[in-house]
């Protein structure tokens, strides 16, 4: 990754190294209030998403996960807590680039009583410290569009799954219908940065995350992009009509 290109931070075009560290801020600042407002923003429909979500991998004995941008690890947590349900033994590695993020998401697990299984990491999907073919599936939720390099990102994913591997995408996306559209756009512009002034003090993050969304590319963009990182068989789902998209692919 070459710390001169440039990327979009919202609506405005850094250079690399300048959007990884104001994303890398954003972070550290909404870490303490991430799960509160997940669940304000989304009236709860975030945990539903990440449940169906975790359901839809496949989870075999000695099977390998890397969970991409895992935030405060509910992905991480949901995946161990599935495995050990199934009685399957599962090696799970978390990481995040934020480690203000990963205290959070280390706390979350002890507190579920996930003290096995998961090996948390502080790394940035555009430079895995992973060797190649050493991951079975690869999941990011709503991390994504956060990546300073998204194709270079969908590069390292696909170098480190396994030949066959499964690569495993939740986003938010971008609505198919203008009756979702207007009334969708006047809520993220409009309604979440206020709310993120009100209840953590803090608008410009939030301004930010919304923004972020609109920017990031639309589904067959991104679809676009797996196939040219080297996965195969790419797919992607819509849910609540593009508001966010589930998009899969095959090392």
């Amino acid at each position: 990754m070459n710390s001169d290109d440039r990327s979009p931070f919202g609506f405005d075009f850094l250079s690399f190294g300048e959007k990884t560290k104001k994303v890398f801020d954003v972070f550290t600042s909404v870490s303490s209030s991430y799960d509160m407002m997940n669940d304000l923003m989304s009236a709860g429909a975030h945990r539903l998403w990440k449940k169906n979500f975790i359901d839809t991998l496949p989870l075999k004995p000695g099977v390998k996960i890397l969970d991409l941008a895992t935030g405060t690890g509910d992905i991480a947590i949901g995946l161990a807590s599935r495995a050990k349900e199934m009685n399957v033994e599962a090696s799970i590695t978390a990481a995040d680039p934020n480690d203000a993020m990963l205290k959070i998401a280390e706390k979350k697990a002890y507190d579920a009583g996930i003290i096995e299984g998961i090996d948390w990491c502080t790394a940035s999907g555009e430079d895995l410290p992973f060797e190649d073919a050493s991951f079975d599936i690869c999941t990011i939720s709503f991390g994504l569009r956060n990546a300073t390099d998204i194709d270079g990102t969908l590069r390292q994913i696909k170098r480190v799954l396994k030949p066959g591997g499964h690569f495993s995408c939740l986003e938010f996306s971008h609505p198919t219908s203008p009756l979702i559209e207007v009334p969708y756009e006047f809520y993220s512009f409009a309604i979440i940065p206020l709310m993120g002034q009100i209840v953590t003090g803090d608008k410009a993050s939030y301004e930010y995350l919304v923004q972020s969304i609109k920017t990031f590319p639309k589904q067959d963009v991104l679809i676009q992009k797996q196939s040219d990182a080297g996965l195969i068989s790419n797919s992607y789902t819509n849910i609540l009509g593009g508001i966010v998209a589930h998009h899969k692919g095959w090392a």
